[in-house]
């Protein structure tokens, strides 16, 4: 399931991979491993017997030709990690692939089955997302891994950028998905970024390797499928490189995004942590929101909505006297005056 580096994920400057054009001059094989190997030498990993690489298996084609390129590059030095969540009548099936590839391949696999409770309200597919990065996390701990590569490839990029797009998303949006990442202090990574769904799967034929079908890319009921049936097809009859346009703005757009990241840490360096109310009303309002932005991230988790952030941006300019206070409800906890700064307070 595409996702971009989100909520919770420490921010890592995005190496420079192998683009889509490098790779197309040579076959699928080929293509994946030095998308690997350009992979590697961009972020520094180093994997050994005894610290694999670890490759999240949904038996899904894009992982299951992550996990054969991987193989064949680092024989002896690789594991499969798969992530059972329940959550649809195919999971058992997707499991007994994922079991028989590794068993094809002779590579090690660990299994986590996960008992997942949706509340009311809850996007199952975020929950499982959720869940599936803390099970992925703890099993690449367990065996020392040096990072988790995941399956995502240049067609789930291109959907990120356009669901964001649609969605109204700012530069985290639109920077989509990292090649190179941080979550629950593990390592992981995507090195297909710049490769095609279409030739992995054509690649896997001619390899022989099956891999399961997942029923649900063809819900039409979800957004992210639409964008995939529909709108795709139209932007590559207009622009038939878009993937590797829309790419190179997702890199645009995370390289601004570090430079605001970079101006926010230096501005709350500052105003203080937690940010004095009289300091940060001597930012102009864009830096301003800028700055609570990435404070409100690294406390909450979470980063607030626009109109949370503009609401809290008008208290803080109105905030002129002792006896003014503020109290806004923001990433699931709230924000207070607590003398001359603002504290973020979980919820109770």
């Amino acid at each position: 399931m595409p996702d971009s580096t989100a909520t919770g994920a420490s921010p890592t400057p995005r190496p420079t991979t192998a683009t889509s054009a490098e790779l197309a001059a040579t076959g699928t094989g080929a293509a994946c491993d030095a998308a690997l190997a350009s992979w590697l030498a961009a972020s520094g990993v180093c994997p050994s017997p005894r610290a694999p690489m670890a490759i999240a298996l949904s038996a899904g084609a894009d992982s299951t030709a992550l996990l054969l390129a991987a193989r064949r590059r680092w024989a002896g030095e690789v594991v499969a990690l798969h992530v059972n969540h329940g959550l649809q009548a195919a999971a058992a099936a997707f499991e007994d692939r994922a079991q028989q590839l590794a068993r094809d391949l002779d590579v090690p696999l660990q299994v986590e089955r996960l008992a997942l409770t949706v509340a009311s309200g809850e996007s199952p597919e975020e929950v499982a997302r959720q869940a599936r990065y803390r099970a992925l996390a703890r099993m690449a701990g367990e065996r020392g891994a040096a990072a988790v590569l995941l399956g995502h490839q240049a067609d789930d990029q291109a959907e990120t950028v356009m669901l964001a797009l649609g969605r109204g998303a700012g530069l985290p949006g639109l920077a989509a998905m990292a090649p190179v990442f941080r979550r629950h202090g593990v390592h992981f990574g995507r090195p297909l970024l710049a490769l095609r769904g279409q030739s992995l799967r054509q690649w896997l034929h001619d390899e022989g390797v099956a891999f399961a079908e997942d029923p649900s890319n063809a819900d039409p009921s979800l957004t992210r499928n639409r964008i995939r049936q529909e709108l795709m097809p139209a932007w590559e009859r207009c622009f038939p490189a878009f993937r590797e346009t829309v790419a190179r703005t997702a890199r645009h757009a995370a390289q601004a995004q570090a430079l605001l990241e970079e101006l926010a840490r230096a501005d709350l360096q500052a105003t203080g942590e937690p940010p004095s109310i009289q300091a940060l009303q001597g930012l102009s309002r864009p830096r301003q929101a800028n700055a609570l932005r990435c404070w409100i991230q690294a406390e909450a988790g979470r980063g607030p909505s626009t109109a949370q952030l503009e609401t809290l941006l008008d208290m803080v300019q109105r905030c002129r006297t002792r006896g003014h206070d503020i109290r806004l409800k923001v990433a699931g906890g709230w924000i207070v005056r607590d003398g001359g700064r603002l504290r973020w307070t979980p919820p109770l």
